[in-house]
C-alpha cells in the first residue's frame, strides 16, 4: 500500500515515511509531545528519544500526511503487544496545529484502519487516550471505537490536572 491521497482540496497524500522523513517529522513530534496534553510520555524527550518512541518497535508502519510539500501530521502502528496479542495493532497519531480542525487526523485514522486491517489485524486498541482530548475522543467514537475502561486520573493534564485516562477499542474487518 503505498499512499492514499484525499479527494478534500488541497489533497491530503499519506505515505509511508521514511528515515529520509524524519526531520519533517521532527517539529510536528517535538510541538505535541512538549505540549504535555495529550502523550504518556516525558514532555522533556530529546529528538533521539523522540524518534525512537515514534519510529522505533513495536512500530512497523510510520506514516505521514503531506498536502503541497507539506507534512501536515503522522501516525505510528504496529502489534499493541507481542505474542499471544500481536494479532491486536495498536496505533496513535499527531497533526500540527496548524493542521488542526482539517480533517487530516481522520484521515491517518482511516488510512491506518485500511493498513492494519490489510495486515491482518483483528482489531485496534489505544491504550491511553486523555479524557481531556475531547477532538480525539469524538473522532475516535464516531469510527467506530469504544471505550472499554478508564483509569481514573491515569493522566497529569497541565492545565486541566488529573484527568481519566481511556482503554478504546475497534475490531477491524
Amino acid at each position: 500500500m503505498s499512499g492514499v491521497t484525499s479527494p478534500v482540496a488541497p489533497p491530503v497524500t499519506i505515505r509511508p515515511a521514511t528515515d529520509a522523513d524524519w526531520p519533517r517529522l521532527w517539529p510536528i513530534v517535538r510541538e505535541v509531545i512538549r505540549a504535555g496534553d495529550t502523550y504518556t510520555v516525558e514532555p522533556g524527550l530529546d529528538e533521539a528519544a523522540a524518534r525512537a518512541f515514534w519510529t522505533g518497535p513495536p512500530s512497523t508502519i510510520v506514516t505521514l500526511a503531506e498536502a503541497e510539500g507539506e507534512v501536515l501530521g503522522t501516525a505510528h502502528m504496529g502489534p499493541n503487544r507481542a505474542g499471544p496479542g500481536a494479532h491486536v495493532a495498536n496505533a496513535s497519531y499527531m497533526v500540527s496545529a496548524a493542521a488542526r480542525g482539517r480533517g487530516v487526523g481522520r484521515l491517518l485514522v482511516e488510512d491506518s484502519l485500511r493498513r492494519l486491517a490489510a495486515a491482518g489485524f483483528q482489531g485496534l486498541q489505544f491504550n491511553a487516550v486523555a479524557a481531556s482530548n475531547r477532538g480525539a475522543v469524538a473522532l475516535y467514537e464516531d469510527l467506530g471505537f469504544t471505550i472499554i475502561g478508564t483509569v481514573p486520573a491515569g493522566f497529569r493534564h497541565p492545565r486541566e490536572g488529573d484527568v481519566g485516562l481511556h482503554v478504546m477499542y475497534r475490531p477491524l474487518p
